[in-house]
This record gives structure tokens, C-alpha cells and sequence, in this order.
């Protein structure tokens, strides 16, 4: 493992150290991600058998650095190097009481400091001590269970999960992003501790969500997410699409199963976080929603408004960003269902110049959201699909090129038309804008100003204003 521990950052922390009489081990995800050859970890842990702060001193003195910022009530130090975010901690002990995940903290020995991490795999250290550098220590056998891919805690995990409950939402992150199976017994400690997720911040839940959705394969971690219980604890909506109800011989898809293939289907294509969480919130509203009609079947009517409208709900409860991302998200899921109506061979342009102007900047991404709902296994109705969505690409960059109505801007403003009919703020002004604007969509008339200010002086005599005379 020396070749893990060569860079002049190490040879100093283990001068320090030895200058101090610490015993002290790089550990946990450095030691994980370099046996795993993952790219060059960044944020690097320190456990010292002692002080980790006198240590985090004497290092900034060695490198030269005289910025460390100090955390007294954890105990820890850090400080920046060469790219490098160096943390340093003190061995210690940890207990927990029922009712938070915050431990009470004293010092303790090293094998202490390793009973209370959370996996065997982030359980190994390497030694910076002179008469052992470079060394392995793995109590756990977390390399072996790095070479089976294998997600298990170091001491019993209904403990382990009860004590600190984030740490099942840790788990299933690390089998997401690693590809990794959790341990039978460990599945089962999630499944019987899921229920403490309670106590866990909508902040912490909301980070490690977003590890998962930014996996390269999601699903992986969603299903685990169901499977263990723990989703319905933060995003019920999600688990109420699980399950097939049949009436009459007619059936449903199971839109759970659907939805994680789609969110799947996105991330091939794209790695933005908020059109996964789009893809994952597409079909929310169908449980609600859900009908059967006699001679018709299942029908979802509304659902893409009414799912539209439950995205707040849950940006609310994650303490997901109320801003962007929400409008964002929203407006994909409430336009999910639009886009395969232009196709139809009886659709008009109108249809189309609609959907440039809800779209917006976000066409491309609606686009591939409509595409990756494409999850049948019948390779000739799939085909057909994607024929009928590339139709759908044809239509409006035609529409396009010929309207311009990508990120519409209303030929006439408002303070035109009360300088045009001497008017104040007023209802008439609005009742303008929106005439323009469906004039406009409907393709009464062009989108140019010259077409929308003869359409304006018409719609305010019908209103009956009179307009301004224009000075020749």
C-alpha cells in the first residue's frame, strides 16, 4: 500500500505526527477508492490516536499553510493542500441515544474509531506511522468484501442502522454508484430499521437522493429504496405507482417498475439531476387519478396537471430548491403527455406552435423525456414509437423555422398598448397581450410586429378604445 501514501502530503503528516508521538492512519474512502482504482479521491481522513487538531497544526506548519479551519465541538481540523481537502479527527468513541443520530463523542482507541464506522469497505486505514508505513489495516476484511462487491457494517447492523439510520440510505448510494450487493443480513437490518428514517433531516435524505438519481444506472438504488421500505418514508408518491389492478380482464402496466426504467432511460441520454427527478415524478399524479371506464378501460385523465401540481408538495418536504428546479420539473411533468398529440397526422400547426411556446429553452429536454417513456420490450411498437416522435422533431423545427416561437416574446408590450389608447393599468391591457399572443398560436396572424400591432388597433376598437393618432 505504499504506493497509496507517496505524495509529500503523507511523508509530512507522518513526520508530524512522529514529532508529536501520535499514532495516526489515513482512512476510509481514500483507502476504498484507491484499492477500487477510482479516480484520484480529493477529500482525504486522518484519525490520529490523540489530538487530530495539534496533529491538523503541526501539518500546516510542514506545508507551509497557515489556514486551518478548527471544529472544536467534532473534534476535527481541516485544512487545503494542492487541491487536496485534508480532515483530521482524534480516535474516538461513539453512543447514540434513540431519538437523534448525533452521538455522544469521547476518546477512544483505534479499534474503537473503527467499530463505529459505517461499511467494512470504508473500515481500512493505512498506516503513517515510521515503523509501518504504508501498511493496511483492515480489521473488517473490507478488501475482500471490495473484491465481492459486497455492502455489509463492521459490527451488527440492526445496531448499526438503528444508532445512525442515514447510514441505510449510505448503503444503498454505495451499492448504486459501485454496483455493489448489500449483504443478506444487512437488507434485512434496512428493512427492520427503515421506520427510524424519521429522525433523519430532509437535508441529509435530500443528498444522499441526489448521489443515487446522479448514479450511472439509478434504478439499481430505487428498487432498493423500495424493496427495503425506505422510500415510502420520503417519497410515498413514488411507491403508490407500484402495483397491477385488473377489472374486466383489462390491466395496467405497473407504473413503478416503468418509471425506474425511464428515469434509467434519461440518464443514458443526459446527467442533469432535475430531468431524472423530472422522469422520476412524470407519472405521479396516475394513482390519483386512476379510472376505470366501461368500454374504454384504465384512463389517467389529468394526470400530468394534477402530478404537476404534487411536485411542490415534495420539493417542500426535501427541502428541494423552490426556484428553478421546481418551475423546471413542473413544467416537464405537466407537458410529458403533449409532444406525441403533434405527431398526429390531424394535428395542426397550432399544436405545435403551443408546445414551442411552453416548452421553451426545455424542448430538447422534454423531448428526451417523451422518448425515454418509451419502455415497451415489443421492438416493432417501439420502432413505431420513435418514428412517431422523430415526426413529432420534424413538425416543430419546421413550425420553428417559420414562426420563431422558441422563448416567445409578445411583439407589443403592454406599455405600448396603454400609450396606444391612452390608457392606465388596466384589465384591457391584459386582455390585449393574451388576444396577440392566441392570434399568434393559432397562426391568425404572424408573429412580427407589424401583423400584431394592426391585429392590437383592431382588438381595441372591438373593445371600443380609441387609439392615439400617430404623428405623420
Amino acid at each position: 500500500m505504499k504506493e497509496f501514501v507517496e505524495h509529500k502530503i503523507f511523508h509530512a503528516i507522518s513526520e508530524a505526527a512522529c514529532e508529536l508521538g501520535l499514532e495516526t492512519y489515513v482512512i476510509g474512502g481514500y483507502v476504498r477508492d484507491k484499492i477500487l482504482k477510482r479516480k484520484d479521491p480529493k477529500d482525504i481522513d486522518f484519525v490520529a490516536v490523540g489530538s487530530g487538531m495539534e496533529l491538523a497544526k503541526k501539518v500546516a506548519e510542514k506545508l507551509k499553510k497557515t489556514k486551518v479551519n478548527y471544529f472544536k465541538n467534532f473534534g476535527t481540523a481541516q485544512l487545503k493542500y494542492d487541491n487536496y481537502e485534508l480532515e483530521f479527527v482524534g480516535a474516538r468513541k461513539e453512543s447514540y441515544q434513540r431519538d437523534s443520530r448525533k452521538p455522544l463523542v469521547e476518546n477512544g482507541t483505534l479499534q474503537d474509531d473503527l467499530n463505529r464506522r459505517d461499511f467494512t469497505i470504508n473500515a481500512m486505514g493505512i498506516s503513517l506511522n515510521k515503523d509501518s508505513y504504508g501498511q493496511l489495516l483492515d480489521p473488517f476484511n473490507g478488501r475482500s468484501d471490495l473484491e465481492k462487491g459486497i455492502i455489509r457494517t463492521p459490527l451488527d447492523p440492526d445496531i448499526t442502522y438503528s444508532d445512525d439510520p442515514l447510514r441505510m440510505m449510505r448503503a444503498i448510494r454505495f451499492a448504486t454508484q459501485l454496483y455493489f450487493d448489500i449483504y443478506p443480513t444487512s437488507l434485512k437490518a434496512i428493512k427492520n430499521n427503515a421506520y427510524r428514517l424519521s429522525i433523519i433531516s430532509a437535508e441529509r435524505i435530500q443528498d444522499e437522493m441526489h448521489k443515487i438519481m446522479l448514479a450511472p444506472k439509478p434504478s439499481v438504488g430505487l428498487k432498493l429504496l423500495f424493496e427495503t421500505g425506505l422510500l415510502k418514508e420520503f417519497l410515498p408518491e413514488v411507491v403508490a405507482l407500484q402495483g397491477v389492478e385488473e377489472i374486466e380482464g383489462q390491466s395496467h402496466k405497473d407504473n413503478f417498475y416503468h418509471t425506474v426504467q425511464v428515469v434509467d432511460n434519461v440518464a443514458k441520454r443526459s446527467e442533469s439531476l432535475w430531468l431524472r427527478y423530472a422522469a422520476l415524478f412524470h407519472d405521479i399524479g396516475k394513482p390519483v387519478t386512476k379510472k376505470f371506464v366501461e368500454g374504454t378501460g384504465w384512463t389517467f385523465h389529468n394526470h400530468e396537471y394534477i402530478g404537476s401540481k404534487m411536485v411542490y408538495t415534495i420539493f417542500r418536504r426535501l427541502r428541494f430548491p423552490l426556484g428553478e428546479p421546481l418551475k423546471y420539473v413542473q413544467l416537464l411533468v405537466k407537458l410529458s403527455s403533449r409532444p406525441i398529440a403533434v405527431a398526429d397526422e390531424q394535428a395542426t400547426d397550432s399544436a405545435a406552435r403551443r408546445l414551442l411556446f411552453d416548452a421553451g429553452d426545455h424542448l430538447e429536454d422534454l423531448m428526451i423525456l417523451c422518448e425515454s417513456d418509451i419502455t415497451t420490450r415489443n421492438k416493432k411498437k417501439k420502432e413505431r414509437f420513435l418514428q412517431n416522435f422523430q415526426k413529432v422533431r420534424q413538425k416543430l423545427k419546421q413550425v420553428e423555422e417559420k414562426d420563431h416561437l422558441r422563448n416567445w416574446q409578445p411583439p407589443i408590450s403592454g406599455e405600448e398598448i396603454m400609450a396606444t389608447f391612452q390608457l392606465g393599468p388596466g384589465k384591457e391591457i391584459g386582455i390585449i397581450k393574451e388576444a396577440i399572443k392566441e392570434a399568434i398560436l393559432e397562426g391568425d396572424i404572424q408573429n412580427n410586429y407589424e401583423a400584431a400591432r394592426e391585429f392590437m388597433l383592431k382588438k381595441g376598437s372591438e373593445l371600443g378604445l380609441n387609439a392615439k393618432q400617430q404623428p405623420k
